[in-house]
């Protein structure tokens, strides 16, 4: 068997419960057969260790541009000393990720920062094979909220979900992100975390369960203006397979840069099917393309991934469609509520309308989206 390494990033706001949470996925996911290592919060490391802000003169850029090379070095030699342990199955948990980073310092500069280092910003934020945002119980769980545990916080209540709201926005656009709420007790929360891990890893199945809607096409300067929406361009090509498997190649990314997987779907009803996705090289998806479906048409779309409500919703536009667009929502369990967005015009549920699909899209003679 092949060795499995799957890096993820356990994020949150302030008192999310990230502490308790890493001792949960040790806990929980070693019965499942993974060694974990954990890869510690870089800023924390340093300000416990008197490196604070004081110690670059109060310059939060070069602060956060030391977190930034700490963060890429340790995640480095840790991936590279996984490859060398025996066991097969290996979770990679970095107690926050590069992108957090972001959320101290404007756009402008965590892209001057990264430029500076000669890193791309989709490839520092997609790297991650999935991450996990606790909200912090500052926000529906004010009672719980405190700093005794973490001698690094110092927010109130109220800087608190600013905070998370900030951070949360900073990972708006990855292809894997759930977030956690506090909908449930802290034991729960914790719970429903370990299960989402679960869902990602495809133990004991690797599964996608999702609820489809059809909607009018949204206002996209709206959408581009929101903290917590980010686009994404996407080119889908089918692969030449058997009646029972969907093979499709992605590339995903925004200007110029861009990340490229290998999937492939069975479905298994309506809401929930098997899933296996690999990342694979730009030089490997170009040899995929060889093997390109030439009854299939090539789909090309703006994905807008926006995170409300706890959920985190991904809106399709296509260009041939111009009135109305497809919006997706993923869930751990197929009985679990979703509040849409209310700025969004829901036409109908689509979930179990099999010529909403992509694949069918690809196939159809008919714009079914006008």
């Amino acid at each position: 068997m092949d060795k499995k390494i799957v890096k993820i990033v356990l994020t949150g706001g302030p008192c999310g419960g990230k502490s308790t949470g890493l001792s949960y996925i040790e806990r929980a996911m070693t019965k499942y057969g993974y060694k974990v290592v954990i890869i510690n919060e870089s800023a924390t490391e340093l300000m416990l260790n008197g490196l604070t802000l004081n110690a670059y003169n109060g310059n939060q850029r070069i602060f956060e541009k030391n977190i930034v090379k700490l963060q890429l070095l340790k995640e480095k030699l840790y991936y590279e000393a996984c490859q060398n342990l025996p066991d097969e199955k290996i979770l990679l948990v970095c107690d926050r990720g590069i992108m957090d980073c972001m959320s101290y310092v404007t756009k402008e500069d965590f892209m001057a920062i990264i430029d500076e280092l000669g890193e791309d910003f989709i490839e520092l934020r997609d790297n991650y094979d999935g991450v996990f945002h606790l909200v912090t119980c500052a926000k529906g769980a004010e009672e719980c909220y405190t700093s005794a545990n973490n001698s690094a916080r110092t927010e109130s209540v109220e800087e608190a979900v600013e905070a998370d709201e900030r951070t949360l926005a900073c990972w708006a656009g990855h292809p894997h992100l759930r977030v956690v709420d506090n909908s449930t007790g802290f034991e729960e929360k914790l719970n429903r975390l370990i299960a989402e891990i679960c869902s990602l890893l495809g133990e004991p199945v690797p599964m996608e369960i999702e609820r489809k809607f059809l909607i009018k096409k949204p206002d996209t300067e709206f959408l581009s203006q929101l903290r917590n929406c980010k686009r994404v361009q996407i080119v889908q090509t089918y692969l030449v397979s058997d009646g029972d498997n969907e093979v499709r190649v992605r590339q995903r990314g925004e200007e110029g840069s861009y990340i490229y997987t290998l999937t492939q779907k069975k479905r298994l009803t309506p809401m929930k099917r098997v899933e296996i996705e690999q990342r694979i090289t730009e030089k490997q998806y170009l040899n995929y393309l060889n093997n390109a479906d030439t009854n299939l048409r090539q789909i090309r779309k703006d994905r807008y991934c926006l995170v409300e409500n706890g959920k985190y919703f991904e809106i399709d536009i296509y260009p041939f469609a111009i009135k109305t667009a497809i919006m997706e929502v993923e869930l751990s369990n197929e009985n679990e509520e979703v509040v849409l967005p209310e700025f969004i015009e829901v036409i109908k549920e689509v979930t179990d309308d099999e010529k909403y699909s992509n694949f069918s899209l690809a196939k159809s003679e008919k714009n079914i989206l006008e």
